[in-house]
């Protein structure tokens, strides 16, 4: 079968396309004849220094829809042929993957092939921050990081179902600004003033509820733009900055939170919440209560275009790779 993997840590030229034997799922697994592949910036993070790659050379991937090829020892709930989508820890670059039966979802009959590999990721992650991590109250305002990109071009839109009285954007580019405000942001602010923005917006109070998938100085100046008693969620660095230390001078004196997020580390620790998650986050998109962008697709041999065309940060939406 053919993969893409690197054997080395670099930028996307690493990147490979080779044959290999296709896998066999073990005790708890199935394998999936793969259609798509979701794109992540973390995939990006395991081809430039090794972020979740246990050895190489390595298969990156973390997510996938398809059709159930096989079936392990004691999987019982998954039939060969079924529509599904998956998290895969690593391996999903590839025309077969393996993957634990545990992170498999079967895919509703409205749901297709193309759509369901951005499931597993974005709609979850999405609705995680805003109702479980965030526990947005109605009329309170949040702040998203990154709104143009995969997650945040969801978060607005579960936001806005949650009541939130305003749902504010920060990009990098005004063409960013532009399509998350068709995404429905009520305003959309460039990074490098993102703050004082904010204070404007609202009035000097600054926000409820901030999601920061880009950490080191951003997160940093996110906490000044919170309100009194404002939250922040970090679930991501992709900013690439050195994890900054928060502590209690910056937090107490306005009654300020930081809590985390991670997809990855719930699929890893806690499957069956993780479903109760997809449960509830798919039926948005099955009811077309929200929409997931998807604004690009590149086969898979062409994996090192998409990688270089994410790294740029010139990409909106979702990027997905395909067999």
């Amino acid at each position: 079968m053919r993969a893409v993997q690197f054997s080395e840590y670099g930028g996307p030229e690493v990147l490979r396309v080779v044959d290999l034997l296709v896998p066999e799922p073990g005790p708890g697994e199935v394998s999936i004849d793969v259609a798509y592949i979701g794109l992540n910036f973390a995939d990006l993070q395991a081809r430039a220094n090794g972020y979740r790659v246990p050895a190489l050379p390595f298969v990156p991937g973390l997510e996938l829809s398809g059709t159930v090829r096989a079936v392990g020892a004691g999987v019982s709930h998954l039939t060969v042929g079924q529509r599904v989508a998956s998290f895969a820890d690593g391996g999903a670059y590839a025309e077969v993957a393996v993957v634990s039966a545990a992170t498999v979802f079967t895919l509703p009959d409205s749901v297709d092939l193309r759509v369901g590999a951005t499931l597993p990721t974005v709609a979850p992650t999405a609705y995680a921050l805003i109702n479980w991590t965030g526990r947005l109250q109605p009329g309170e305002t949040v702040l998203v990081q990154a709104a143009a990109g995969g997650v945040g071009s969801v978060a607005g839109q579960v936001a806005k179902i949650a009541g939130a009285g305003a749902v504010y954007g920060v990009v990098s580019t005004p063409a960013k600004a532009e399509y998350a405000r068709k995404l429905g942001y009520d305003e959309v602010f460039l990074a490098e003033s993102f703050g004082a923005s904010v204070r404007e917006a609202t009035g000097g109070r600054g926000v409820d509820l901030i999601l920061d998938s880009v950490g080191g100085s951003t997160l940093r100046n996110g906490l000044d733009a919170l309100a009194r008693f404002g939250r922040l969620v970090a679930f991501g660095n992709a900013g690439g900055e050195a994890p900054w230390q928060v502590g209690m001078p910056e937090l107490a004196p306005r009654g300020l939170s930081v809590s985390g997020f991670s997809i990855l580390g719930l699929a890893a620790s806690d499957p069956e919440v993780l479903h109760e998650l997809a449960a509830e986050s798919f039926e948005l998109v099955t009811s077309g209560a929200i929409e997931l962008p998807i604004t690009a697709e590149f086969p898979l041999a062409e994996a090192a275009a998409a990688h270089t065309v994410m790294g740029n940060r010139g990409t909106t939406g979702k990027i997905l790779l395909t067999i």
